[in-house]
């Protein structure tokens, strides 16, 4: 980048709110919207501001998505009249151990609470999020959608003062082009973050106010979804289907869903745990070979995909929670990590935490305080029903890295059977002591895996599936997978890990060209649908997503 041209641009302007919220999901959302009940109903000033990177709220949402509804009844007890996009309520489970050939099914009376869904609904989470955001502009929310917030402003005493968006219309090689903009300051009272999975800026704060001291090491998953229209003959709107086993093997944590949603749709994908060792192994042709399995590729047969998409997911539980206040502002949603992995499900967890945030700040601000630490946020989150849903999963994760076996007898144990005898928590507890991109072995050690090629009827090769999720960046841009040292992809990650960057990454994004001395990486940021696993699991760290212009990046409408 063009540093010189850089510094000499012109400062950015500034606009004052009393909090600024970055990322319009479920968590931030429901953040504004806390906020501005708790105004209206006192009647009190107060200005929210919610900046989201993707074209539009939902854009960049992507999840299963299996709801529980819990939270969205907190914040809208009124939900159903007026008309939040919960369609259609689940009416059948299924959890099933594959393997190559055959599957096994659990008996319902033996699937732990974790896994028993009535009550709940399958949902898009990018329609309940463009609903979310309607409510929210209702309550007179400021929403700016494709403003990705790029810096996080600090005062002079060190405590979070807003953010600034990042400068628009620069050229690759970083001088402004025609239509640059310089980007806007936000100054806030608070700043609530909350940019999901691996946030750019939460990933700073947790590293600057060293939130994660004392706490595991976060792990993640990539979760890879496809939406198919089926065969109405085949569909059985409600059924849930869970799925774990093959195609991987024993030691390597992941699981897949189907959901049969309304009006003929199909949701199913597959998660993988980002502490997998072998750096052969690749989650997106895991993924197309899990369809091809007799006891799902029966779902699809005669179907069409109509979507594909995928995003990490923050899996390490209560036991990796960071801090989630600091001063000037606070974490939420899955921005801090408060999704159930267990149950799959996280939009309930981010709206409970966007409104806990949101109580605090509305306190802290009628009783004239600013940029301080919101201790009531994570107070009351110790008081709350989702601290006991978490806490009741706490050993989910770790379990499964001593093996799918006795984590299943285990995860038995402890959602099943000492609930039974009147133990909600088990009196042991787990930990971790790797992140993920520690776990990668060399290559030389692991089992090379070959996979089939696609048939482009049940399974699809990256760049076909890359285009149905209408990802798009402009092509003069600087790039946002940025390399700390450009030499490392080829003598260390190609030479010792065998280039696992071209096979954990599901959007075709990194090649290697060349072949020996002349092998480089080739990174092809235009592909990228911001799940954020290369920032996750690039075993040196080299790899760094910063945020791109706004309004590129993937474009789900319905996922």
């Amino acid at each position: 980048m063009n540093t010189e041209a850089i510094s000499v641009l012109p400062p950015r302007e500034a606009m004052e709110f009393d909090v600024v919220i970055v990322g319009a999901g479920p968590a931030g959302l429901a953040t504004a919207i806390r906020l501005r009940q708790r105004a209206v109903e006192q009647g009190q000033e107060l200005s929210v501001c919610v900046l989201e990177k993707g074209s539009e709220p939902g854009a960049h949402i992507l999840s299963g998505a299996v709801m529980d509804p819990r939270a969205l009844g907190e914040l809208f007890p009124d939900w159903q009249a007026k008309g939040a996009p919960l369609k259609q309520a689940v009416t059948r489970d299924e959890f099933l151990f594959l393997d190559e050939t055959g599957a096994r099914t659990t008996p319902n009376w033996l699937l732990p609470e974790c896994f028993q869904n009535h009550g709940n609904y399958i949902v898009s989470l990018g329609e309940v999020t463009r609903w979310l955001a309607q409510q929210a502009e209702a309550l007179e929310v400021a929403i700016f959608p494709g403003f990705a917030a790029a810096e996080v402003l600090y005062d002079d005493t060190g405590a979070v003062m807003g953010v600034a968006t990042g400068d628009m219309g620069i050229h690759k090689d970083g001088t402004p082009g025609p239509n640059f903009e310089r980007g806007m300051e936000l100054h806030a009272k608070y700043t609530v973050f909350a940019e999901g999975s691996r946030g750019h800026l939460g990933r700073q704060l947790i590293r600057r106010f060293e939130l994660d001291a004392g706490k595991d090491p976060q792990s993640y998953g990539i979760g890879i979804k496809e939406l198919w229209q089926i065969d109405p003959a085949k569909h059985e709107p409600g059924l849930v289907v869970h799925a774990a086993g093959w195609p991987l093997d024993d030691d390597t944590y992941g699981g897949a869903f189907l959901y049969h949603a309304e009006g003929g749709k199909v949701s199913i994908g597959y998660v993988v745990g980002l502490d997998y060792k072998n750096p052969w192994l690749s989650p997106f042709e895991e993924f197309q070979r899990f369809k091809t399995h007799p006891a799902i590729r029966k779902h699809l047969e005669g179907g069409k995909r109509v979507a594909y998409g995928a995003r990490a997911i923050t899996a390490g539980g209560i036991l990796s929670l960071p801090k989630t206040v600091f001063p000037g502002g606070a974490l939420v949603g899955c921005e801090a990590g408060y999704l159930n992995v267990s149950r799959i499900k996280g939009s309930h967890a981010a709206i409970k935490t966007g409104m806990l945030a949101a109580d605090a700040a509305f306190d802290a601000l009628v009783a004239g305080r600013a940029r301080d630490e919101l201790s009531a946020y994570p107070e009351a989150f110790e008081d709350s029903w989702l601290k006991a849903e978490l806490m009741h999963s706490k050993n989910f994760k770790q379990w499964f890295k001593k093996g799918r076996t006795l984590a299943t007898l285990m995860t038995g144990i402890e959602q099943w059977l000492l609930p039974k005898l009147g133990l909600r928590n088990a009196p042991w507890t787990l930990h971790r002591a790797k992140a993920d991109h520690e776990c990668l072995e060399p290559a030389a050690t692991q089992p090379k895996i070959v996979y089939p090629k696609p048939d482009n009827v049940l399974t699809f090769d990256r760049l076909s599936s890359v285009f149905l999720s209408s990802t798009n960046h402009e092509e003069d841009q600087p790039s946002h997978l940025t390399l700390k040292d450009p030499s490392i992809p080829v003598e260390v990650n190609l030479a010792e890990y065998a280039g696992p960057e071209a096979r954990y990454c599901p959007a075709g994004v990194y090649e290697f060209v060349g072949e020996g001395a002349d092998s480089r990486l080739q990174i092809n940021a235009q592909n990228c649908v911001h799940c954020k696993t290369c920032d996750i699991k690039d075993p040196t760290q080299n790899i760094v997503w910063v945020t791109p212009q706004g309004g590129g990046g993937p474009n789900y409408p319905a996922m």
